[in-house]
């Protein structure tokens, strides 16, 4: 019984793979490898770091757009407990706006690259809940993929995670 569950749990995550879900790692990479060759063009030289953190930027603005975009299921994924889930979602939408911009200016974009990091670490916790709960945010339902999601989820937070500590806080 246990491999059968092992075997749903990972059809599960290529189903997973298959939705929306890799929206935000697309939109990374992608605009990281165009940013890249647009930054040799420019500047005649790589940048990898530089480039990276514009990848970030453009992520978190494209994730911000969700926040507006599927706020009743956002706002599902939140806790019973908190309060005024809409307006948090509203508002930590805005906040991945400056948090974007925030890396992009040299004098903020490590206190920038700290605050990102705890909001990622708060984030997941919201993703485990809405895991938990099955919750759809696109559909704003009860029926999402539940827990199988966590293993894509997971893994992708501790590669934004990294991701946002090397090109703004230990620059390589």
């Amino acid at each position: 019984m246990g491999s059968l569950s092992t075997i749903k749990s990972f059809v599960n995550f290529v189903n997973e793979l298959k939705d929306n879900n890799m929206k935000p790692l697309i939109v990374l990479l992608s605009s990281f490898l165009i940013i890249v060759f647009y930054v040799k063009i420019i500047n005649k030289e790589y940048n990898f770091t530089l480039s990276a953190r514009i990848a970030m930027s453009v992520m978190l603005c494209f994730t911000a757009i969700g926040h507006f975009t599927f706020t009743k299921g956002m706002s599902m994924m939140i806790p019973k407990f908190i309060p005024h889930k809409t307006n948090l979602v509203y508002l930590t939408g805005l906040f991945e706006i400056l948090l974007a911009f925030g890396l992009q200016i040299s004098k903020l974009k490590v206190i920038s690259g700290w605050t990102l990091i705890a909001f990622l670490v708060l984030v997941l916790s919201a993703n485990i809940y809405a895991s938990i709960h099955n919750v759809d945010y696109q559909k704003g339902t009860f029926d999402g993929s539940g827990l199988s999601y966590l293993w894509f989820r997971i893994p992708l937070q501790f590669l934004f995670i990294a991701w946002t500590y090397f090109s703004s806080i230990r620059i390589l």
